[in-house]
């Protein structure tokens, strides 16, 4: 899309805004979908419960920090701002760009996201090294405290959700925000040495094979519904 695309879309966009005509699509794009968005928490919720047991077991049995060929040769950094805030603000575009611009496709993003959490929750609870010694500690908002959890390792979740946004939103030119969202995020999770290199780089070989699994099934469960 070039500069005078670009112009003409968001004066439209912002049109249909101020006359509510964005909003009442909206709202008949929620309505259309409620079923499967329904059902697409009901996993997130799934999900989350399974992603709580498998952190906090790991958490408790970590044990070993093996050497690291790319660890032993940079930082630890402080980038724990990075680390913290810059996941969190990647996740809100996650989430809220399809919510307000690809409504028929929000409830496929929760399901593949849960689908991906599943997935990592059950790596996790295989692989019980424990968080690298220099790793610089992290902090995120008080609210977000009871998901942080120590040695939960393989695969690099910072690194996948932004990679599994490049997948989904292969359509739209923010794609390339995710891709590089997801590299950024692999460097910092490294350089703070809060992964090591094996759970960066086989997040994305992870990431892409559950989000194959995942569209083939909620494909199925959508034809079905139709």
């Amino acid at each position: 899309m070039d500069k005078k695309s670009f112009k003409k879309y968001f004066f439209l966009w912002l049109k249909e805004l101020l006359t509510g005509q964005r909003f009442c699509f909206w709202k008949k794009e929620i309505s259309a979908h409620k079923n499967l968005i329904l059902v697409s928490f009901i996993f997130l919720v799934a999900a989350i419960i399974f992603d709580v047991i498998s952190g906090t077991y790991v958490t408790r049995v970590g044990i070993g920090t093996p050497t690291d060929i790319i660890l032993d040769h940079i930082g630890p950094y402080n980038l724990q701002v990075l680390f913290g805030w810059g996941y969190l603000i990647i996740m809100t575009f996650f989430f809220f760009f399809p919510l307000f611009f690809k409504i028929k496709s929000f409830h496929r993003v929760i399901s593949q996201f849960s689908l991906l959490i599943m997935v990592r929750s059950f790596f996790i609870s295989l692989t019980h090294l424990r968080t690298p010694e220099a790793a610089i500690a992290t902090k995120f908002p008080a609210i977000f405290q009871p998901f942080v959890f120590e040695n939960d390792l393989f695969f690099s979740g910072h690194t996948a959700t932004p990679f599994l946004g490049f997948l989904l939103f292969k359509d739209s030119k923010i794609r390339w925000f995710f891709l590089a969202a997801s590299i950024f995020m692999g460097a910092t999770t490294l350089l703070m040495h809060r992964h090591y290199s094996i759970d960066v780089f086989a997040a994305y070989f992870i990431t892409y094979g559950a989000y194959k699994i995942g569209n083939y099934i909620f494909k199925k469960i959508e034809n079905n519904r139709y």
